[in-house]
């Protein structure tokens, strides 16, 4: 891979240096002349981390004739044209960071240390360690939540080429049409109502949720307390007792009046009925019938009964699902268990979250006080500087801060813990739980 900056557009080598990858919001007809980076026509571009970080620091001006003759040496890359400068803000928002090869095995060795002498390690978990099984994340580069904001300022985008000097593009698409509730499509609103177009049942562990299993099972690892609904961290073997799912699991409902809990192998949801109540919040109606069980929820506004109901003798009560929407309070049993966990902890690794949902943060915040934190993501965080030593001359007291990949980092780690030939034998027995995970998604039981 090549060094989007033009003026550096050298190899960039994984093994010995850090990257930036970003995604930015072109206009129509984009042809990039007069530019710094060399964008990729969906808007993406990566650089070393030194040369991303000189363009964050270039100056906007309209001087085309300046601008052109600054533009013979790497380090005169000090200015930018304001069309530019605008495409840089937004890709900033997106940027994902990514350490060397040989930065994420040092950090590694070093928390594989801290794991082998901590006495209740807790291990929290995001989006960003599902990506890998098929599942986007939210506040990735491409994540859904990244992907609609870049919706909304497209417009800006457009005005900003329009009006401001030689422009390398002229608005040409056609005006919006207002909005039509086609759900038969599927094509909006998909982000609040849940990962749509992912077969749930389809999806297996990737690398870390398997990793963290055997931690778990080396007593290494005494709590996984997850933000994920899709269900892998109990797919790979991880018991309900060492695991707290504070969003809820796509596989789990329970009875609204014995409260008993069923584990299915099937996505449990009823989209139909929360996509009906969301319309007619929405719009004021909907093309969608309203199933005859549906219930609205009085804390999200959309409807969590999934159409069955308990199994349980003489109960007969509506089933609900357990996923946390928008407004829902967290359960109060599994919220308590991972602050119970978090207060025992003292080693934190956080692994794929930006860590800005509350109250499922807030477990950083009892943790920083006491021990050592962890954190893996490709983005930043409020949390990094908690990673740093909290006292002069003692870098041991604090942490350590990882941008890349979780199964890489996790990876590292586990090698570190029961070393290179235990581990290839144990990636070797990947087809075996493979087949474990096809027979357990295919019973049915009670929890």
């Amino acid at each position: 891979m090549k060094c989007c900056l033009k003026l550096c557009g050298n190899d960039i080598f994984e093994q010995s240096e850090s990257r930036v990858e970003v995604k930015t919001v072109l206009p129509s007809r984009f042809d990039g002349k007069n530019f710094l980076v060399s964008w990729n026509r969906n808007g993406e571009a990566i650089f070393h981390l030194p040369c991303w970080q000189r363009l964050l620091k270039s100056k906007p001006t309209t001087n085309y004739k300046k601008l052109g003759a600054k533009r013979s040496r790497l380090n005169s890359s000090e200015l930018v044209t304001k069309q530019e400068k605008s495409l840089i803000q937004e890709a900033k928002k997106t940027a994902e960071f990514f350490d060397s090869a040989e930065q994420i095995k040092k950090e590694a060795s070093r928390v594989a240390g801290w794991l082998l002498s901590a006495k209740h390690c807790v291990v929290f978990t995001g989006a960003g360690i599902s990506t890998a099984a098929g599942i986007g994340d939210y506040r990735g580069k491409s994540g859904k939540w990244t992907e609609m904001d870049h919706e909304q300022v497209s417009d800006k985008i457009e005005q900003i080429f329009d009006m401001q000097g030689p422009s390398p593009s002229k608005r040409c698409h056609p005006e919006k049409e207002p909005h039509k509730a086609d759900h038969a499509s599927g094509d909006e609103d998909q982000e609040d109502r849940g990962d749509e177009g992912v077969d749930y049942e389809e999806l297996r562990p990737t690398f870390t949720h398997e990793a963290l299993c055997r931690l778990v099972d080396l007593d290494l690892v005494k709590h996984v307390v997850s933000q994920n609904g899709d269900g892998l961290h109990g797919l790979s073997g991880i018991s309900k007792e060492n695991l707290s799912e504070l969003h809820g699991n796509v596989f789990i409902e329970k009875c609204e009046k014995c409260h008993h809990r069923y584990e299915r192998t099937f996505y449990v949801m009823d989209d139909a009925g929360s996509q009906y109540f969301e319309d007619i919040e929405d719009y004021g109606k909907s093309e969608v019938k309203k199933p005859r069980h549906a219930k609205r929820c009085d804390t999200c506004g959309l409807s969590h009964r999934t159409g069955r109901k308990c199994e349980q003798k003489g109960c007969k009560g509506f089933l609900k699902d357990t996923i946390i929407n928008f407004g829902d309070n967290l359960e109060e049993e599994i919220l308590n268990r991972a602050f119970e966990h978090a207060q025992l902890c003292d080693l934190m690794i956080c692994l794929g979250s930006t860590l800005t949902v509350t109250p499922a943060n807030e477990l950083v915040e009892v943790i920083q006080k006491t021990g050592c934190l962890v954190i893996c993501n490709r983005q930043k965080t409020d949390y990094d500087d908690d990673c740093l030593p909290k006292f002069d001359g003692i870098p041991e007291a604090a942490g350590c801060r990882v941008y890349g990949d979780c199964d890489t980092f996790i990876r590292e780690i586990l090698k570190n813990v029961i070393g290179d030939e235990r581990l290839k034998s144990w990636e070797g027995d990947r087809p075996q739980r493979i087949v474990s995970y096809e027979k357990n998604r295919c019973q049915k039981h009670s929890v």
